[in-house]
């Protein structure tokens, strides 16, 4: 049989018991952690509204790091110059779904998904059909996924503000697609 001194198991108890009685507490008056009102607000929203922000706020950090490099690749001056309205709308655009993500307690990332990371990488390797495929893939695909993702926000949220935000941003983000296309026959000419 194992024999342990009186003095040691005493003492092993005298550190184990403060740790476990401290560990939570279960008074949510005495609660003093940080952002409570934050987390229940972030609790109220669906999934879908939380993966909406994350979406929302990659799609806007994608097209404007493909309008920036846009501004330096491009060969046509409308197309450096769709680039400029991008990275003006689409700033603005992230700032308010920032404040709005505040108000909702909800972290947005801060920089585009791995896949869009991928496509403005391989952008970034084109020379002489870079117009093409700038339009092609950031202008008018992009833009249409966005679409998509705000319409169906829009026709489902759960959320009043997410709603409005989506619904007033649409015709902006469709704006945006109609000048896209336009710019096929200018980009088409290059080849």
């Amino acid at each position: 049989m194992l024999r342990i001194p009186m003095k040691a198991l005493l003492l092993s108890t005298l550190f184990v018991v403060p740790i476990t009685a401290s560990a939570q507490s279960t008074n949510p008056a005495t609660d003093m952690s940080p952002n409570t009102e934050t987390k229940s607000t972030k609790d109220n929203l669906s999934g879908s509204d939380e993966s909406f922000f994350t979406k929302a706020a990659e799609a806007g950090l994608a097209e404007i790091e493909g309008a920036k490099l846009a501004q330096q690749k491009a060969s046509t001056s409308e197309v450096k110059d769709f680039a400029a309205r991008m990275i003006t709308d689409h700033t603005k655009v992230s700032e308010e779904l920032k404040a709005l993500a505040i108000k909702k307690g909800v972290t947005l990332p801060t920089e585009p998904s791995l896949i869009q990371k991928g496509e403005i990488k391989a952008l970034s390797l084109l020379d002489d059909k870079f117009d093409e495929n700038y339009v092609d893939r950031m202008a008018v695909s992009a833009h249409e996924s966005t679409i998509t993702l705000f319409k169906d926000t829009v026709k489902d949220s759960k959320d009043a503000d997410i709603k409005a935000f989506a619904q007033k941003t649409l015709p902006a983000l469709e704006s945006h697609l109609d000048m896209a296309k336009k710019l096929h026959p200018t980009v088409s000419k290059t080849k």
